[in-house]
């Protein structure tokens, strides 16, 4: 059973343990963290969702993320996934956003981080991940209007969409 921390609109542990797959506590929210991925080139990693994912099947996003573990940092979080999910790690990883949603009760916050390895270094996981591109920002900002793209990944990336909009 995957068990997470409790937390407070604020981001704050509450002391309390949540479990996957059980009412979330009003007033209460889990913790998510995501990884965007730039190569050393420039380019951005983009997985695309294993069909069995209940939400989303099929669909691309940014990097890599999932549910903080009970006692992992946001940080660790964002690690772990990464590594779970394509094998890789990057650094330094800086924080892009942090954002509270009600209707799910998750706090999702994000980082980006730089990848100096080969790009086919990349090792997917087995029920989370079907497939990988890497996009110029260029492309990436396009390939995200998509509907092939998850939806709430261009809202909560959207700051750091406006950074690689720059570079175009």
């Amino acid at each position: 059973m995957e068990l997470w921390d409790a937390y407070d609109a604020q981001g704050r542990r509450t002391g309390g343990v949540l479990a996957r797959g059980e009412k979330i506590p009003a007033g209460l929210y889990h913790a998510v963290a995501e990884i965007a991925v730039r190569h050393a080139d420039g380019s951005i990693l983009i997985t695309q969702r294993d069909w069995s994912k209940p939400n989303y099947p099929g669909c691309w996003e940014m990097g890599a993320g999932g549910s903080v573990l009970l006692g992992e940092s946001w940080l660790e979080g964002a690690r772990r996934e990464l590594k779970e999910e394509t094998g890789l790690t990057a650094d330094p990883l800086v924080n892009i956003f942090f954002t509270v949603k009600p209707e799910n009760q998750g706090i999702y916050i994000g980082y980006a981080g730089t990848y100096k390895g080969p790009k086919d270094a990349v090792c997917l996981q087995e029920g989370e991940t079907i497939g990988y591109r890497w996009l110029s920002p260029r492309e990436l900002v396009g390939f995200m209007a998509s509907p092939e793209f998850v939806a709430s990944h261009r809202t909560r990336w959207r700051v750091y969409l406006h950074q690689l909009e720059r570079e175009i």
